[in-house]
């Protein structure tokens, strides 16, 4: 029996000496750096890529119309690949039916020309900016008087029927027209109050804000949505429908407030009501996307704590943070560096495996080790392929794993991949890359070293041979 036994694990020692004889193993080196991958990080706001930065404590509201001029130099700002915008109705829609889609065209094309993609908003109104002077004079019913204390502001019947309607034309309207564009990152689900901000002294009924929210969902099918935060019922029903979720006063560290609309947020109010929603778990199917109240530099002004901010923001699993396009304070930089280097998706290949040969029309055998170091999934399914390449001939094989699927943590496939038969005898670089759905091109850095030029990671060289060797 012990010479049986001594027999086999010579048998399997050796077998497994010719397996690692004939096999490639790669550990690829981390590396450290921030990385600007698509649909994630600290957003522009109502600008682009390069262009200038607000002030330190102040922004504007409302997006561009028309085209912004480049800054002098760069600002000092992190790169990012998405723009976040958004614009009045009285903007889109001056007149009834008279929709200015050449604001958001702009916008889109601006993006793209940035190298970023558009996240927006529509909003009704503001506290300063009033709605469509055509809507007022519809018939539509008024919520307060002139005399009242905001009678400044004309505020809207939510309930009223020609508010869904007209509100919901434009959001239709919209739709028809943007749905499933490939530069259109993600779009606001905004219906009531301020900004669409989904709270107001006028709140209606839940069946008023409900179908409020379902307009969205008709409108954009193919479009992320991301829900505001704010009413609680609200967004529990809008993240059950598949939207992601925002909030837009990250780093509000009040301790108490006399404001009824304004209570203390990041120690009371928003931790509480994830909870209390049920929307601890949205994150790994969908975005959370959040925004600075104030800006950062007035977050320091206020000497609130940014490690616990940050920290929070990551223990909601965020994806992209709207710094409103303010500057971040020097002596900040460094945290939000690392905060950069843990938001949104963060893939690291540890480990692969492939023969050092293989035939032309057969299948390879390969073995990869990823991890996901960031606190979120990518909500692309960008394709993961391997590219051989010779000074003569090349081929893209993907290699059949949803990369969404893949949580904080690690990832291993074992399998196999079809070699064409057309390729030639040669020796091939062992090229990895994460790929753009819609061209096809590399898209996603890795925190590992050996990026090209093109994108693609080099991992080592296989030979190809167009003949079966013989059994």
């Amino acid at each position: 029996m012990k010479k049986v036994s001594w027999l086999v694990v010579l048998s399997f020692l050796t077998s497994l000496s010719y397996a690692q004889r004939d096999t490639v193993i790669l550990r690829p080196v981390p590396i450290d750096d921030v990385l600007i991958n698509p649909g994630m990080g600290i957003t522009t706001f109502n600008r682009f890529n390069g262009e200038e930065l607000n002030p330190q404590l102040e922004w504007s509201e409302a997006g561009p119309v028309t085209t912004l001029p480049q800054a002098a130099n760069k600002p000092n700002f992190p790169d990012t690949t998405i723009a976040y915008l958004r614009w009045y109705w009285d903007a889109l829609e001056p007149e009834h039916r008279e929709f200015r889609w050449d604001i958001i065209d702009l916008a889109l094309e601006e993006a793209r020309a940035h190298g970023q993609t558009l996240a927006m908003r529509l909003m009704p109104y503001s506290n300063k900016d009033p709605l469509p002077e055509w809507y007022q004079k519809s018939g539509a019913r008024r919520a307060n008087k002139p005399s009242d204390k905001d009678g400044a502001i004309w505020q809207p019947d939510f309930s009223d029927p020609l508010y869904l309607k007209y509100w919901g034309e434009l959001v239709a309207e919209a739709g028809k027209r943007y749905d499933g564009n490939p530069y259109l990152d993600s779009v606001d689900i905004s219906s009531v109050g301020y900004w669409g901000e989904g709270w107001s002294p006028y709140m209606p009924t839940f069946p008023y804000q409900k179908a409020l929210i379902d307009i969205w969902f008709d409108a954009f099918p193919h479009t992320t949505l991301l829900m505001n935060f704010d009413e609680q019922q609200a967004l529990t029903y809008g993240t059950s429908r598949g939207a992601g979720w925002r909030l837009d006063c990250l780093g509000d560290m009040r301790l108490k407030s006399d404001d009824a609309y304004f209570e203390p947020e990041m120690l009371d109010i928003y931790p509480q009501q994830v909870v209390r929603a049920g929307i601890q778990d949205v994150w790994q199917k969908r975005p959370v996307s959040l925004e600075v109240c104030g800006t950062v530099s007035e977050w320091k002004k206020d000497h609130f704590d940014v490690h616990y901010i940050l920290e929070q923001a990551l223990r909601w699993h965020v994806t992209s943070v709207n710094l409103k396009s303010s500057p971040i304070p020097d002596d900040w930089k460094r945290e939000f560096e690392a905060f950069q280097k843990k938001m949104g998706y963060r893939f690291l290949l540890r480990r692969l495996e492939y023969p050092k040969s293989v035939a032309a029309g057969s299948m390879m055998p390969i073995h990869m080790w990823w991890l996901n170091a960031g606190v979120a999934p990518a909500y692309t399914n960008f394709p993961l392929a391997v590219q051989l390449r010779s000074a003569k001939d090349s081929a893209v094989i993907n290699i059949p794993v949803d990369v969404r699927k893949w949580l904080p943590g690690d990832a291993v496939f074992d399998g196999t991949l079809y070699i064409p038969k057309s390729l030639a005898d040669g020796t091939y670089e062992f090229r990895v890359a994460m790929l753009d759905p819609w061209n096809g091109k590399p898209a996603v850095r890795f925190a590992i070293a050996g990026r090209d030029p093109d994108g693609w990671y080099s991992e080592g060289q296989i030979r190809v041979s167009s003949k079966q060797r013989p059994q």
